[in-house]
C-alpha cells in the first residue's frame, strides 16, 4: 500500500515548493457577518506526470484563527460546494468561520479556477500531492496568515483524496470525511454513475476543450444523484445543476480503488471524523454501509481505522450524497465543529 507514498511523490512535492518559491497570489474577495476576511488564493504547484499546475481556492479567516480546514470538493462539485448560500445556513464555510476556524475551499484540479491537465493523467494521487503542497503553503505563511494547525476535510471523491494526503505525508492534525465508507451499495452506485456523460456532450463544458477523459452529469439528474431522497427544492437542486463541475475517469477509478479496496485510512494517525447521510443510496443499505445511526456508522467502519485516530461519527438523517444541500445540514456543521474544538481546536 505504500508504494505510492514514499519518496518518489515526498521529493517531487519538496521540490515543487521549492520551484515555486511558495509562491502564493492573492486578491480580497468579501468580509461576512461573521467578520472573516476572505480573499481567493492561487497556489503554484508541482504533480508527477502533469508538471507545474496551479490550484485554486478561497481563504476565509476569522480573528484569531489559528487553525485551518481544507475543504476539497466531491466528483463534478467545486469549491462552491461548501459555501452554498441557499441560504446561508447551508454555508459550510460560514459555520466553522463562526465556530473560530480558518477555511480554504479548494477547486480540485481540474475543476473551477484551477488549472485543467489531461484527464487521463489526473489521479487522487496527484490531487493529494497538489492539496500536500497548498497545506505547506498554508503552514509557513509567505503571503498572508501561517497556521498552526491543518484539518483536511472531504466531500466523497473529496474524502478520498483528503485520506490520501494524511495517510501519506502525515501534516494534517485531523480528518473529516463526509460521504465516503468502506462499504457501497453497488446498484446504487451505479445508479449514480449512470448519470455521467462526456463532457463534450454538455453544453455548459463542450467548448471548453476539455479532453475525453473529463466527464460530467446529464442535465437534470442531480437531484436523484445527489440529494434524493430529500426533499425536492426546486431552488437547491436548480443551483446544483446550475454549479455542476466536472471530474476524471482516472481520479475516480483510483479513488475508489485506494479509499475503499486498498484503505488508505488505517495509515491514518490524526483524529479522524465521518459523516453520511442517512439515506444515500450509493453508501447505505443492508449489505453496505450501515446508516441506521452514529453508533452503526462507527461498527460498520471502525476496522478501516487505527486506534489513534479516535473515530468520530455522524449520521445525517434523511438525506442522500449531498449533505451540505440538506434542509438539516446545520446539525452536522454543529457536530463538525465539537469534534474540532475537543481533537484539534482554534
Amino acid at each position: 500500500m505504500r508504494w505510492y507514498q514514499r519518496d518518489s511523490l515526498r521529493r517531487t512535492g519538496l521540490a515543487a515548493l521549492a520551484m515555486a518559491g511558495v509562491a502564493l497570489l492573492s486578491a480580497p474577495v468579501q468580509a461576512d457577518a461573521a467578520e472573516s476576511s476572505c480573499r481567493d488564493l492561487t497556489v503554484p504547484v508541482s504533480v508527477p506526470l502533469l508538471g507545474p499546475q496551479s490550484m485554486h481556492g478561497t481563504l476565509c479567516t476569522p480573528p484569531g484563527a489559528r487553525t485551518v480546514q481544507v475543504l476539497v470538493p466531491g466528483g463534478t462539485y467545486n469549491s462552491g460546494y461548501w459555501d452554498y448560500n441557499i441560504p446561508e445556513t447551508h454555508s459550510y464555510r460560514r459555520a466553522m468561520n463562526a465556530a473560530g476556524y480558518a477555511t480554504l475551499a479548494i477547486d480540485r484540479l481540474g475543476t473551477g479556477h484551477s488549472s485543467r491537465p489531461p484527464g487521463a493523467l489526473l489521479t487522487t494521487i496527484g490531487q493529494a500531492n497538489a492539496v500536500h503542497q497548498v497545506i505547506q503553503t498554508l503552514k509557513s505563511g509567505p503571503q498572508g496568515p501561517r497556521f498552526d494547525k491543518v484539518i483536511i476535510g472531504g466531500h466523497s471523491l473529496g474524502s478520498g483524496i483528503a485520506m490520501i494526503e494524511a495517510s501519506t505525508y502525515h501534516d494534517v492534525d485531523g480528518v473529516l470525511i463526509t460521504e465516503v465508507t468502506h462499504h457501497i451499495n453497488a446498484l446504487g452506485a451505479l445508479l449514480a454513475f449512470s448519470s455521467f456523460i462526456p463532457t463534450a456532450l454538455d453544453p455548459k463544458f463542450a467548448k471548453q476543450g476539455l479532453d475525453p477523459g473529463y466527464l460530467t452529469t446529464r442535465d437534470g439528474t442531480r437531484y436523484k444523484s445527489f440529494e434524493y431522497p430529500g426533499p425536492y427544492r426546486p431552488a437547491v437542486a436548480n443551483l446544483d445543476e446550475a454549479t455542476k463541475d466536472v471530474m476524471s475517469t482516472s481520479e475516480f477509478a483510483d479513488g475508489a480503488a485506494l479509499g475503499v479496496v486498498l484503505p488508505v485510512s488505517r495509515e491514518i494517525t490524526v483524529p479522524v471524523m465521518v459523516v453520511v447521510g442517512g439515506r444515500d443510496g450509493t453508501l447505505c443499505g443492508l449489505l453496505a454501509t450501515d446508516c441506521s445511526s452514529a453508533e452503526g456508522l462507527l461498527r460498520s467502519e471502525a476496522p478501516f481505522y487505527q486506534p489513534a485516530a479516535k473515530l468520530h461519527t455522524f449520521v445525517l438523517h434523511g438525506f442522500g450524497h449531498a449533505i451540505n444541500l440538506a434542509p438539516n445540514a446545520p446539525e452536522y456543521f454543529q457536530a463538525v465543529a465539537r469534534w474540532a474544538d475537543s481533537m484539534v481546536g482554534h
